[in-house]
């Protein structure tokens, strides 16, 4: 591929994950030219991206001359039959988290893209939030001593389901809140402190809708480390989103990293302001606590990342055998709650 050629882009969904996650890091980058997008909203796409063509399907988005890269972020249920079309077409393909609904699934596209020699990587994205940044810094430097706890929450207070298919799509076609921040906190454990096991798993479904909504798992790290991860649409009260605490010091942090409400609010790369988090963390003891910036987030790092690896200079931004791995302990967990 060469290097000074736009990589040209073929969308896949244009719902929240496609307008908002991805075609602004897209158009913002020099390095790829939004070329096509699978959607109905014709008008709204090209009021957004102008120089991209609305396509009615995927089949239609294959065919669409020139594409080197395809970015599949339509409803969970369809992810492993777009990124399989995408793979058989012979180009190049990211899928949103979760990329699949089971692990096995998920080893079969992965070795589909390595038979076809397609490079294929999950959309991780936030491996790229600035507390989690600032965390891994932390955590890497040992000013916290050797960790013996985590803790990381994704809560929010929305009691009232609605029909979205995120509320009604159940666990096997890889819906419910476990699939879907789950996959985000798992990964991040993993990240931080390596091979773990499923000790304890809660799943329930508080609003009566299809999907989980509330859940809690624990894991036990090979390293030694315990975590513990929360997620929850029914957490009236929501707790800090990292807690550590390490032999010498822990660390604490609140809110989510601010780049989803931003570029939903219409914010777009480039702006100084996407991913600035306004409270720092605490670290340190009760007795002797201090401040702690927070790094600001990157989603755009991803695909900086992505460009570097599809020119030949760099690892795709993130390998598929995370992913899989956090699918493992996601079936882990659902059959460990089941059974309670």
């Amino acid at each position: 591929m060469s290097a000074a050629a736009p990589i040209r882009v073929g969308l896949i969904g244009y719902g929240v994950a496609g307008r908002v996650f991805h075609a602004p890091f897209l158009a913002a980058d020099p390095a790829f030219e939004l070329a096509a997008v699978v959607t109905s909203q014709a008008d709204r796409l090209g009021a957004d991206h102008p120089g991209a063509v609305a396509v009615p399907d995927v089949d239609a988005l294959l065919a669409h001359p020139g594409l080197d890269l395809v970015v599949v972020a339509s409803p969970t249920p369809l992810h492993v039959q777009h990124a399989a079309a995408a793979i058989d077409a012979g180009i190049a393909t990211v899928v949103d988290k979760p990329f699949a609904p089971d692990a096995a699934s998920g080893r079969a596209l992965v070795e589909r893209a390595q038979v076809a020699g397609v490079p294929f990587t999950v959309f991780q994205n936030r491996r790229w939030d600035g507390d989690f940044l600032t965390l891994q810094r932390v955590v890497a430097d040992g000013s916290l001593g050797e960790v013996r706890r985590f803790e990381s929450r994704f809560e929010w207070w929305k009691p009232s389901v609605d029909d979205s298919w995120k509320s009604t799509t159940g666990a096997g076609e890889g819906g419910g809140i476990l699939f879907d921040l789950g996959a985000h906190l798992i990964d991040q454990a993993l990240l931080l402190f390596g091979l773990a096991t499923v000790s304890h798993a809660e799943v329930r479904n508080r609003r009566g809708g299809g999907a989980d909504d509330d859940a809690l798992v624990v894991l036990q790290h090979d390293a030694g480390v315990t975590s513990q991860l929360w997620m929850s649409a029914v957490a009236p009260i929501v707790g800090p989103r990292f807690r550590v605490l390490g032999s010498r010091a822990g660390f604490v942090s609140w809110g989510l990293d601010p780049q989803e409400a931003q570029l939903a609010g219409g914010m777009r790369p480039g702006d100084p302001r996407l991913g600035r988090a306004t409270a720092p963390a605490r670290v340190g003891t009760d007795a002797h606590p201090d401040e702690l910036p927070l790094a600001s987030g990157d989603y755009a790092g991803f695909y900086r990342q992505l460009a570097a690896a599809l020119r030949g200079g760099g690892p795709l931004p993130v390998d598929p055998a995370g992913p899989i791995a956090v699918l493992d302990l996601i079936g882990s967990a659902r059959a460990y709650a089941a059974t309670r």
